[in-house]
């Protein structure tokens, strides 16, 4: 008989129920983030070691590590003055004599003693005497647990003070053995014709019969924990669309034909469709719930007004909220100049600038209220909100967003981002999205070139930048930081220098510390070309739209991320005419020089959007806390898109509900 399936599996105690974990195991474990039996079964290997072959000592290189076994021959440990030492033994294999040192770590001398036979992994820091720094080490013990220690492939696990590799890996042994029966097939689970199962797969991660097993066994893991992330995702969207009816804003066009008309430009056909796709979301018995990706540049802010006119002639109010003042002040303006000849009021509401009242409830009038985090004040009130639109979604937190959708009676959602997101980022952190993508450039849109040139070019620089100016463009000049640090240039350091360059052109200063309205009146001068070079930090990645603005300088660019820098050169190239984006750098690091050299190749938000994954990981890209990020043990949102594509579609296949792209 099968247990019941509300049973609490044995798993899900407490590491402290086992034999052997007494106070001092049980704080060592949680450090490693082991709370219970199943934390301990999925504790998984740093690296293996095929312990049947060993390296001779006499073998063993600079160049690459290995691990070579042998018996303690001497030992000692030398103090010096000031505290320091060095702990070392000399292992004697018969091919030759190996020196493991460990400086200053005293506590050394308590694990080995003459006569030990010891197992040593690394690579040698000398040749003459052979000697390793700071080896992984293990003292082979007789015993009836010898067997799971030599002669096999073992694991390597991540420690902490005081945990010895030897009693970790004897301890998930005893554990394994106990608790395999229990480790059970999730829901849904994979086709095991292609896949082992969890418990093999479990057995297999800590002691494999051969290499290949590890990969075999990882992946089978990785797509649990995907399948895992799918089933809440998709269990919270039916608990969603359960519970929530949609409000009718698909719209009847009164407002949208007189808008297209003056826009002076045809929408293009990505554009076209996204708003078809939209339109049947919004007049859906669903919510909707929508990601529209688009490169810098795309078009997505005209895809967003035409979303939000659907909704106002449906009669409903409107949100959009911005991270940054500068980029809500742009939307403000951008919305007024659209939309007030159609009798639409806009209202602005930031930390510096309110022209809404803290309580609109009485005002018939069809509005749009645009903001950034003021929006989400409690005083500040958005009455019959029928839809809700966030830009660059990725500068929040998932949290945020849900605090404004709570503002109204389930409106619709449509968030919007100018930084690609890599297809395995989109399908795990926002899973519960419907995706649009708008894959085409408007016309007429001049080309981006983009260099990458050494500090002692920057005269040759600047002079480009002074010819550019004088046929009637503009330029941004970035720097990293507002006050030099020493390092890099910063911009209040720059501005003297570069007044001088440029002379008799003005040139602007622009950071986050000026006041609102000093920054405002900046931007307002660099628009209407009465500043013809603007020195500003990165405060510029988004809001500033000027179509005759063509050359962009970054110095130190590679203080700052792969997609930061796409942004930045984002704000030229807006026009008719050929732009330049020039990098000076003489960063000696490779990974800095690789993502320079991926800029200088390719203007695509994606293709860069999926190198800077590679480059940087998922946590450091996005940040964990912000994106809502889950930890994954097993999987690899970098590889492993074939099993989160397979994730998705065992879910969908056992809620029979598919929804999205896969």
């Amino acid at each position: 008989m099968s247990p019941p399936e509300n049973r609490i599996s044995p798993l899900k105690n407490p590491v402290t129920s086992l034999w052997g974990v007494g106070a001092e195991r049980a704080a060592q474990l949680a450090r490693l983030e082991i709370a219970s039996i199943e934390d301990l079964l999925l504790h998984r290997p740093r690296r293996y070691e095929d312990r049947r072959h060993f390296k001779k000592i006499s073998e063993l290189t600079r160049t690459a590590p290995g691990t070579a076994r042998g018996t303690i021959v001497a030992l000692g440990l030398n103090r010096f003055r000031g505290g320091k030492s060095v702990f070392e033994i000399v292992l004697d294999d018969g091919s030759a004599r190996l020196h493991c040192r460990w400086w200053n770590l005293p506590f050394m001398q308590n694990y080995f003693s003459n006569g030990d036979e010891v197992f040593v992994f690394g690579r040698l820091s000398q040749i003459k005497p052979r000697t390793m720094d700071h080896p992984e080490s293990e003292v082979i013990e007789s015993g009836e647990e010898g067997f799971i220690h030599i002669n096999r492939i073992a694991p390597v696990y991540p420690l902490t003070e005081g945990l010895p590799q030897r009693w970790l890996r004897g301890f998930i042994w005893r554990t394994l053995e106990k608790f395999e029966t229990q480790i059970v097939e999730p829901k849904p689970a994979p086709d095991l014709k292609f896949f082992p199962t969890r418990a093999n797969a479990v057995r297999m991660v800590h002691f494999p019969g051969e290499m290949p097993d590890t990969d075999t066994a990882r992946r089978r893991l990785a797509l649990d924990e995907f399948v895992e992330l799918q089933s809440q995702m998709q269990s919270r969207r039916k608990r969603f669309e359960a519970s929530a009816r949609a409000l009718p804003c698909g719209g009847d066009n009164r407002m949208m034909k007189p808008f297209l008309a003056a826009l002076g430009f045809k929408l293009t056909e990505s554009q076209t469709r996204v708003l078809r796709e939209t339109r049947a979301d919004l007049g859906g018995a669903h919510p909707m719930r929508r990601l529209l990706q688009g490169d810098v540049g795309s078009g997505k802010t005209v895809v967003a007004a035409c979303t939000a006119l659907m909704a106002i002639e449906s009669g409903f109010n409107v949100a959009l909220m911005a991270p940054t003042e500068i980029l809500a002040e742009q939307h403000f303006r951008n919305f007024k100049k659209w939309f007030e000849p159609l009798g639409i009021k806009i209202e602005l509401q930031t930390g510096s600038t309110k022209t809404a009242l803290g309580n609109a409830a009485h005002d018939p009038s069809p509005t749009i209220f645009v903001g950034t985090h003021a929006l989400f004040t409690e005083g500040f009130r958005l009455p019959n909100l029928g839809l809700v639109i966030i830009d660059e979604q990725h500068k929040f937190g998932v949290a945020q967003r849900e605090q404004l959708v709570r503002k109204g009676n389930y409106p619709h959602l449509l968030v919007m981002t100018a930084t690609p997101i890599p297809r395995t980022l989109g399908l795990t952190l926002y899973g519960d999205l419907d995706v649009a993508v708008i894959d085409k450039m408007p016309l007429g849109r001049g080309k981006i070139k983009t260099f990458v040139r050494a500090t002692d070019k920057l005269p040759k620089v600047l002079e480009f930048i002074r010819e550019k100016i004088s046929t009637g463009r503009q330029a941004y000049v970035i720097y990293p930081r507002v006050e030099d640090t020493g390092e890099v240039k910063a911009v209040t350091a720059e501005f003297e220098n570069l007044r001088k360059v440029f002379a008799p052109f003005r040139v602007g200063l622009l950071h986050g510390r000026m006041k609102g309205t000093e920054k405002e009146a900046v931007m307002a001068e660099f628009r209407g070309n009465k500043i013809q070079v603007l020195l500003s930090t990165s405060l510029v990645e988004v809001g500033l739209d000027v179509s005759n603005a063509t050359v962009m300088l970054i110095e130190s660019p590679e203080q700052f991320g792969l997609a930061q820098l796409h942004q930045l050169r984002g704000r030229i190239g807006r026009g008719a005419h050929e732009s330049h984006c020039i990098l000076i750098s003489d960063a000696k690091n490779p990974e800095a020089r690789e993502r320079l050299k991926i800029l200088e190749e390719t203007t695509d938000g994606f293709k860069i959007a999926e190198a800077d994954l590679k480059l940087r990981g998922p946590g450091e890209l996005l940040g964990r806390e912000q994106s809502g990020l889950p930890k994954f043990r097993f999987g690899d949102l970098i590889t492993d898109m074939d099993l989160i594509r397979q994730a998705r579609q065992l879910v969908q296949a056992a809620t029979e509900s598919p929804r999205g792209q896969t």
